[in-house]
């Protein structure tokens, strides 16, 4: 008989249902995004001194929305258990960034290369890397960890946006242009409405690099 209250499997579900709404593949966005936040807090309120759902939980909510602050908390309490936790680290670095601390981010993401440098949380590090180098426009340097990004995961959205993004903001249209004809066979949210970046001015570089990207008025 299977567990409704088991909590890793609630935090993994959460975690797809992220991955759902990040790239516009429901039919039904609120609800999908209800539907996640229902399965981490689910989670979470299971966890106990679980690493895994607990990174896991906490990283669904906050890119629902939910306090950023109060859910790096939750991953730092994560690392405390278990400090060689690649992913816990990778996640760390994701909320960092949402956060406003790419400095932070990218520090975690070296970490994560360090604990695991062929796992896959490893090759994510890539995009939070780059993501956070975009931020704080350094884009030459996050040019190549992007495009690391975008081979390793050909069919998820986010990195193509920071991608389209950085090529946009480097001048280079044409390349931001073949991104964004590459994006739309993804997903229709080539400019999303909403942004996990808490930052105004870093959410504003992304998306107006999206916008030059896909050719809309700034």
């Amino acid at each position: 008989m299977r567990d409704p209250n088991y909590g890793p499997a609630l935090a993994c579900a959460a975690v797809c249902v992220v991955r759902i709404v990040g790239d516009g593949s429901g039919q039904d966005q609120e609800a999908d995004r209800h539907k996640g936040i229902d399965y981490a807090r689910r989670a979470l309120e299971v966890a106990r001194d679980d690493p895994e759902t607990l990174a896991n939980g906490a990283f669904a909510l906050a890119c629902f929305g939910e306090d950023v602050g109060a859910m790096l908390a939750l991953v730092d309490h994560a690392l405390e258990l278990n400090p060689g936790y690649a992913r816990g680290w990778y996640i760390s670095a994701c909320l960092r960034l949402q956060a406003g601390q790419p400095d932070l981010a990218i520090e975690h993401a070296v970490t994560v290369r360090q604990l695991n440098p062929r796992g896959e949380s490893a090759f994510g590090a890539s995009f939070v890397i780059g993501a956070a180098l975009l931020v704080i426009r350094r884009f030459e340097e996050a040019l190549p960890n992007l495009l690391v990004a975008v081979q390793v995961h050909p069919s998820f959205s986010t990195p193509h946006q920071y991608l389209a993004a950085c090529y946009a903001h480097l001048g280079r249209l044409r390349e931001a242009r073949e991104v964004v004809a590459r994006l739309r066979t993804i997903t229709p949210l080539v400019v999303p409405a909403r942004s996990v970046l808490r930052d105004p001015a870093h959410r504003e570089l992304l998306l107006s690099g999206l916008r030059l990207a896909a050719g809309e008025a700034a």
